[in-house]
């Protein structure tokens, strides 16, 4: 198991307390200059940080306090971490083959036998047959597989993935993908992935955790993430489309500038009279053709056709309010929809998770 808990304050701030466990794979997401990639540095040693500890299956990697400053750092090379980066870092003098020997010359002394280990790991990631080749004979994914295997020949206690699909192609990535699930399967070791990609952490992690100005805002599976933001700011990290502002009082939520008010559970932690953040999932919007005792008259503003699926944005006669629905292009045909025409929708409130109201600006949105 890995365990991380970081406190950085120059010259990259970073608040972090993170755990993966073996055959988990982490995926850290938020905004560019983050700190996704510094927290994965610094957990490689390739930084220190202010207070904190690092502890990776049961050996302690990193310990620091604000009083006492460092007392245990290991050395990068003394850390077990595979490291695969973004543009791959592959030594450009060397075949394949060779660079997946380079991180063997410690642990496997006859230069045979290293070739043979390499070969191994280059067959296991698809590509045995280009082992003479050099990087730059190989396309993007080929000397990303290349990285990987040279990350994974040491045999490391975790791996570290820093947005390492971001500059292959759509089929290149999606094969990617797949070694990486199957690996996960036989390394049942931590795996740690910074991407800026939602859809990807949403397709390949098990846990997210939320990343801004330096601080860990919410960890969380990926649907719990993306239906329950902790925060109105953790909503807008992770592009939740219909988040709008009311104010709940003892399970009423109304919703600002209009009549509706909805019947929403809470854990009983928000004083009455409170202003909220809400947001709902597609799943708890309908939209229908004629109005109903509880639907929302609404006009449609925009209609963009993506194949067979349709993005539509509305805006609510009460409050002003544009909401944004997805619908298969046949649902739009069956509704008659079209620029200024008139439809009701219909919300599930038991759909609807509310949360601390947090300007961008307050210290405070860091919090439940």
């Amino acid at each position: 198991m890995l365990k991380v808990r970081l406190s950085q304050v120059n010259p990259n701030p970073l608040q972090l307390n993170i755990e993966c466990i073996p055959g988990e794979l982490h995926a850290l997401v938020g905004p560019s200059g983050s700190g996704k990639t510094t927290a994965l540095r610094t957990i490689a040693g390739l930084n220190d940080a202010d207070s904190g500890k690092i502890v990776c299956d049961g050996k302690l990697w990193f310990e620091a306090n604000e009083v006492n400053g460092i007392s245990t750092s290991l050395s990068p090379a003394n850390r077990s971490c595979g490291f695969l980066f973004q543009q791959y870092a592959l030594f450009p003098h060397l075949t394949a083959l060779e660079n997946v020997c380079i991180p063997l010359y410690n642990s496997v002394t006859g230069l045979s036998e290293r070739k043979v280990q390499a070969q191994q790991w280059l067959d296991r990631m698809g590509i045995g047959e280009l082992a003479k080749r050099m990087p730059n004979q190989l396309s993007g994914g080929q000397q990303q597989r290349v990285a990987l295997a040279r990350a994974l020949a040491r045999s490391p206690k975790i791996l570290l993935l820093d947005e390492p699909f971001s500059a292959i192609d759509a089929p290149t990535r999606q094969g990617l993908y797949k070694t990486l699930a199957e690996l996960r399967k036989d390394l049942n070791i931590p795996i740690l992935l910074v991407t800026h990609d939602l859809r990807e952490a949403d397709l390949l992690a098990d846990r997210i955790t939320v990343i801004d100005q330096g601080v860990g805002l919410q960890t969380a599976p990926p649907q719990v993430l993306f239906e329950r933001p902790r925060n109105s700011r953790v909503a807008e990290l992770v592009g939740i489309s219909n988040k709008f502002e009311g104010v709940f009082t003892s399970g009423k939520l109304s919703w600002n500038g209009c009549q509706r008010i909805f019947n929403v559970v809470d854990k009983g932690k928000i004083p009455p009279n409170t202003p909220v953040a809400w947001v709902i999932p597609a799943d708890g919007i309908s939209l229908h053709a004629s109005s109903s005792s509880t639907s929302i008259a609404a006009k449609v503003e925009q209609l963009s056709a993506l194949g067979q699926i349709a993005v539509i944005q509305l805006r609510t006669t009460e409050g002003n309010h544009v909401i944004t629905w997805e619908a298969s292009a046949a649902e739009v045909r069956r509704l008659a929809l079209d620029i200024g025409k008139e439809a009701y929708l219909e919300m599930d409130s038991s759909k609807i998770h509310i949360m601390p109201l947090r300007p961008i600006n307050d210290p405070r949105r860091f919090a439940n």
